[in-house]
């Protein structure tokens, strides 16, 4: 007799019913030194996407134009990370220690993780570099416990460098953003936050821009270091200005003078 509660393949997804995701990608950055950065890209993760940015890029070879004086000996911290070239770019050139972090999704961490083993031929003898979550605002006493000590003995209590690439676009983070700087940032003159940004939706810019006028408010000083247009638009069906689309705006955020210590 058949049971009456059996309901066969009722309730069973027929084949094709859900799009398979996609596949992890993979995509290379060439170094000025002639080296590559070969990441791996996330599917389509909505917070990390399939692309290799431009700010990402441009960030960069800026670490490794100024490798000597910015990160060399450095211990160096990148928030809103992504694929994390910066990051793997100033273990490569020298940095002490580099935290590489991005939003504390396991699916994120776990391809950071992947990406700092894919570079770990490239990192120089003495650099460390290390992945981790990260929500900005929070505390970075975690991320400063990767930290060795000095020379001296003493604990790490910020970091020389921090890299901001492509995170200045989430409005509403500002606050939180700031407060990571002030946390992350030793309070020397040489300490030093690096907001490289691109306006993908080019109308929402004087928003974006008003980072800039908030960390002033909040002990620092702005300094606009380049503007850098590339060659092609990285969302060729986007609308808005093309020209600032395809530009690479690149500042750099001390402590101000009276914040020192």
């Amino acid at each position: 007799m058949a049971d009456p509660l059996d309901t066969g393949d009722l309730f069973q997804e027929p084949d094709g019913f859900y799009e398979p995701e996609k596949e992890p990608s993979y995509a290379e950055h060439r170094m000025l030194s002639g080296q590559t950065v070969r990441v791996r890209l996330v599917g389509s993760h909505p917070l990390y996407g399939n692309l290799l940015w431009n700010a990402g890029r441009t960030s960069a070879h800026y670490i490794e134009q100024h490798a000597a004086a910015l990160t060399a000996g450095k211990d160096v911290l990148e928030i809103g990370a992504a694929a994390g070239v910066p990051s793997i770019v100033s273990a490569a050139t020298g940095a002490r220690t580099t935290i590489m972090t991005d939003y504390p999704d396991p699916d994120l961490v776990e391809n950071m993780r992947q990406n700092a083993l894919l570079g770990k031929p490239l990192i120089s003898a003495g650099s460390t570099l290390h992945v981790d979550g990260y929500k900005w605002g929070n505390s970075i006493e975690p991320l400063l416990a990767l930290v060795p000590p000095t020379a001296e003995g003493s604990r790490a209590e910020a970091f020389d460098v921090l890299i901001m690439a492509d995170v200045v676009y989430s409005h509403r983070e500002h606050p939180n953003l700031i407060k990571t700087m002030q946390m992350a940032l030793k309070r020397k003159a040489h300490a030093v936050a690096l907001v490289i940004f691109t306006p993908y939706e080019p109308w929402l810019l004087p928003r974006t821009e008003m980072f800039f006028p908030l960390a002033e408010k909040s002990g620092f000083v702005v300094t606009k270091i380049f503007e850098k247009l590339m060659d092609d638009v990285l969302f060729s069906d986007d609308p808005g200005d093309e020209k600032l689309r395809r530009t690479v705006f690149g500042y750099e955020i001390r402590w101000a003078e009276d914040q020192l210590q």
